[in-house]
């Protein structure tokens, strides 16, 4: 417990003495999640109301890095909560030895996989998706092929996976896809990559400032310009092949002083009072229940054909060679 010393006058006894401080609840998470436009600062208030604490929120950049962040710090995290990994990271994640089990019912969670995880909690989930700009495509791709053989001219923007997890999803999606030859498929690809960024954030960036008409996002990405910007502009690709699944997830860490405050979170995560920031804060679909239905426009596109999705155990054994592929298709001349 971090303390904050403050003054308490007793009018019966004529000293000066500390007040109890408030617990400080330390939580690694994503840039975007807790940007002004993000669902972090409504959370934190909501949060901090109920329990009589301070959130403080660490954000070193996309989902990947707060695995590399945790990595580095080990046992010495000054984390009690990381929120932000995804199930292509979460075995790895377990394997640190730094994550005790959240003992919340598994069952309030829903998503679109049954979830049996006792270490990790999912908050929020949605599919990836190409986003094209429909002032300047025409003929959006109708799949991933098309996509990877199309046009040249037009470019998309992606992300780097080993720093951000829609970077990340992009890799398992096209190995989901062209198993063995996604090297080949890299290859082709390459020419219609305008740049790959850091994070999501830098990408969708320079997508709206119209650098390129393509960027690899969410399938809920076109809701947030329908709704809040009543926009029909920017739409989502939608891939015969099917599309990869991304679920969000928060832990706790086991060493923490504020453990059963970051259990406290996430039981609070799987509320509401959490849930209701998500897919208007967030731009995802909610893992839980919500106060209200979505808005009647957010699913517009509705499900994809094919969900795809590789277990947390296959994305960890492969996920190293599976990047490697994809620098060597992208460095090759």
């Amino acid at each position: 417990m971090k303390k904050y010393p403050t003054i308490a006058v007793f009018s019966f006894l004529a000293f000066i003495a500390p007040a109890e401080a408030k617990q400080t609840l330390t939580i690694y998470t994503y840039d975007s999640f807790v940007t002004e436009w993000g669902p972090g600062g409504k959370i934190k208030q909501a949060f901090e109301t109920s329990c009589d604490c301070t959130i403080e929120w660490v954000a070193p950049g996309d989902g990947v890095a707060l695995l590399n962040r945790l990595k580095l710090e080990g046992s010495g995290t000054q984390a009690d909560l990381v929120l932000g990994l995804d199930t292509s990271l979460t075995a790895e994640a377990q394997a640190l030895g730094l994550f005790g089990r959240h003992g919340i019912d598994k069952t309030r969670a829903k998503v679109p996989v049954p979830w049996a995880d006792d270490v990790f909690l999912p908050y929020d989930y949605a599919h990836f998706a190409v986003i094209y700009d429909s002032e300047k495509i025409t003929s959006p791709p109708k799949s991933l092929a098309e996509l990877v053989d199309g046009p040249a001219e037009e470019k998309i923007v992606l992300q780097d996976p080993r720093s951000s997890t829609p970077g990340l999803g992009f890799v398992m999606w096209m190995k989901s896809v062209y198993g063995g030859k996604a090297g080949e498929a890299w290859s082709k690809l390459k020419r219609r990559v305008l740049t790959t960024t850091p994070g999501w954030s830098e990408s969708y960036a320079l997508f709206t400032k119209g650098d390129a008409p393509m960027v690899m996002s969410y399938l809920t990405s076109s809701a947030y310009h329908r709704i809040s910007e009543n926009s029909a502009r920017y739409k989502a690709a939608i891939f015969s092949e099917g599309h990869y699944l991304q679920i969000e997830v928060a832990g706790l860490i086991e060493a923490s002083p504020e453990k059963e405050l970051a259990r406290k979170f996430l039981d609070f995560m799987l509320t509401p009072g959490f849930q209701d920031q998500i897919p208007q804060g967030n731009w995802m679909f909610p893992a839980s229940d919500t106060s209200s239905p979505l808005p009647a426009n957010f699913n517009e596109e509705g499900a994809p054909p094919k969900t795809l999705l590789f277990s947390p155990e296959e994305a960890a054994a492969n996920r190293k060679a599976w990047i490697e592929e994809w620098l060597n298709a992208i460095a090759t001349p």
